[in-house]
């Protein structure tokens, strides 16, 4: 039996600017995308803290640096700028291997800077 279960995730992220008229997806800084384990086309979840509105998409890999958060086409429409999001990534992985396995979550502060991180159930590291 495979198990979904949190594989990263990025904690209080806020929005930076929105496109509607793009194809789609959510455009993060490669910089921050490396720090919470995430890949470019991964799927993501992600949970407006303003509204409490979730959706999902597929990541596009922002400019390094900029602590962009971008979102574009319709979900644009899920989130303004400046509103606070969580982003999380999933994978299957075997029940057994389930077990053992922890998470990467990425804090960041209102500027998208990264704060810390941690595997759940481990000590913050500050960066």
């Amino acid at each position: 039996m495979r198990l979904h279960l949190l594989k990263s995730k990025i904690h209080n992220a806020v929005v930076t600017s929105g496109d509607l008229e793009y194809e789609g997806s959510i455009t993060i800084d490669s910089e921050l995308l490396e720090l919470a384990n995430m890949l470019p086309n991964e799927k993501v979840l992600c949970v407006n803290n303003n509204n409490g509105e979730r959706f999902e998409t597929y990541i596009i890999e922002g400019k390094p640096g900029s602590r962009e958060i971008q979102l574009n086409g319709a979900a644009a429409r899920c989130a303004l700028p400046g509103d606070g999001i969580i982003i999380m990534a999933f994978a299957e992985i075997e029940a057994e291997k389930a077990k053992s396995f922890k998470p990467m979550i990425l804090i960041v502060d209102k500027h998208n800077n990264p704060k810390r991180r941690h595997l759940v159930g481990e000590e913050d590291k500050p960066l």
